[in-house]
């Protein structure tokens, strides 16, 4: 394929913000939201086209864009496989539901806020397509900056304090993955991913290179201890900035683990296992007690995501076919999920101004549609057969187990106390008592508002019951990932043997 379609996906939002810049300021004017609207959707349906057009039977880096930058010490080097490809469509598919959801969220400065959407959905998908250490970092850290606009600017009475924790925690962490980076062209010569790969690096060096990308990721994911952060940002950030954080920005340190950790250094990876597993545990069930004892929905949905994506970091290193596959599956199903519950939060938020749990109940008897549509995506996130949310997480245990007995104990124990935080909720919220007057005179979803969750729900039940698409299209990819892995372990023993 001649077209630069990675190139053209990056870049056709940043374009999309350029003309909503220089449209005329008019109050009311819905025209800034039609221009992203068009231009988040021309780049979902070109993000489908790249899926349909990938061959998953080849698990080599395709779409291959390359062009030398900077006296040829960095290259503008893009590429995707099976693994990538997904995280694309579900960061092009999750941004205009965001959009759509800033209409009855965003009161002010409107056209900036859908700028720093679109410039951040444009950092997230070269995050995703970078085969470079240096791109890859650059993306990784500008999208800090819309992010934290986002919640700085348009959250709540908080946000300037929970914008700058954001902030710090990130770029702070992301200090030594930098480092990292210089270190390992030093000893390679290059910075191109694919080039690091076949050169390995040496054994020596991999675990304090494995901690510094740790150190980036961890926060990110984010793992525990270092995932305070997280709460602070979600109930701060607008309903759009916690569906971004949530569904997309999580998931790129898990991408990080699989693209970086794994493959660049083996021997370490393997060494740090262990720990892995114990931060995993702890932030599955720790955080699931924590959301047990809350009282604010986005809070506990916001510890939730904590369980969750211990599950991911603990199936990626199981560096089994099931838990590697069940973990990048695990993150499909909560970046639907998340945001669709986060999306719940907001849609009553928006009626009553108030996310305490205490203020709602009985909503079944007075939102027929967004109780039905909530308690879908309540059952899904607690595990159910027929959703997304039941498939992840099987695959994962069923890695675990062939790891860890025990540690697949710990972490089914963690899928407990996931069902009973979510019925917790669901029963309150939905099902309880109405003590709250004016919860009767509040009005059902809009079309709108049904659209946007509505589709969600769709694609949970659907890839809950036709998983095929999606595991297919890892299964090459993941297979290369462990031989690969296997391959380096093997060739370090037979050294050690010699």
């Amino acid at each position: 394929m001649n077209f630069p379609i990675l190139s053209t996906l990056i870049f056709l939002p940043l374009i999309s913000s350029f003309f909503i810049f220089v449209s005329k300021e008019q109050k009311k004017s819905y025209s800034p939201i039609y221009i992203s609207l068009f231009g988040s959707v021309a780049t979902f349906l070109l993000s489908l086209f790249l899926w349909y057009s990938l061959d998953i039977n080849s698990s080599d880096f395709q779409f291959i864009e390359e062009k030398s930058w900077i006296n040829n010490f960095i290259k503008f080097k893009l590429g995707v496989d099976g693994i990538s490809v997904l995280f694309i469509v579900l960061t092009t598919f999750i941004t205009p539901i965001c959009i759509v959801s800033c209409i009855n969220s965003v009161r002010d400065r409107v056209r900036e806020f859908l700028i720093a959407i679109l410039i951040l959905e444009t950092f997230m998908i070269g995050v995703f397509c970078s085969l470079d250490l240096v791109i890859f970092y650059l993306f990784f850290e500008a999208g800090l900056i819309p992010m934290f606009l986002i919640i700085g600017v348009w959250g709540g009475p908080k946000r300037v304090y929970s914008a700058f924790k954001f902030f710090l925690f990130t770029l702070l962490g992301s200090v030594l993955m930098l480092v990292a980076i210089i270190v390992i062209y030093w000893l390679t010569g290059t910075t191109d991913i694919t080039r690091i790969y076949e050169i390995q690096i040496p054994q020596e060096y991999q675990n304090l290179l494995w901690l510094a990308f740790f150190s980036s990721f961890a926060v990110k994911t984010p793992m525990w201890p270092v995932h305070t952060w997280l709460p602070d940002a979600h109930v701060e950030a607008p309903t759009a900035g916690s569906v971004i954080l949530a569904a997309i920005l999580l998931k790129m340190a898990g991408y990080g683990f699989l693209r970086f950790s794994i493959p660049m250094f083996p021997i370490a990876s393997e060494f740090f296992t262990p720990l892995i597993y114990f931060l995993s545990i702890v932030a599955i069930i720790y955080t699931s007690l924590v959301a047990l004892m809350q009282d604010d929905m986005k809070k506990l949905i916001a510890y939730s995501s904590v369980a969750h994506m211990g599950y991911v970091t603990l199936g990626i290193f199981t560096l089994t076919k099931q838990g590697i596959e069940g973990s990048i599956y695990q993150m499909i199903s909560h970046g639907l999920i998340s945001a669709a519950l986060f999306l719940c939060v907001g849609v009553v938020y928006d009626r009553l101004h108030s996310r305490l749990i205490s203020t709602y109940g009985g909503l079944v008897n007075y939102l027929p549609k967004y109780s039905f549509l909530f308690l879908v995506f309540a059952l899904a996130a607690l595990g159910l057969p027929g959703t997304t949310g039941f498939l992840g997480e099987f695959l994962i245990l069923t890695g675990t187990f062939q790891k860890s007995y025990f540690v697949a104990l710990l972490a089914t124990f963690g899928v407990v106390l996931g069902a009973a935080y979510m019925l917790w909720l669901t029963k309150r919220v939905i099902f309880g008592k109405t003590n709250n007057t004016e919860i009767k005179s509040l009005k059902d979803i809009n079309k709108t508002e049904i659209s946007m969750l509505a589709a969600l729900a769709f694609f949970v039940i659907f890839f809950g019951f036709y998983p095929m698409p999606l595991i297919e299209t890892l299964n090459v990819s993941v297979d290369n990932l462990i031989n690969n892995y296997e391959q380096s372990i093997n060739n370090i023993s037979l050294v050690k043997n010699d």
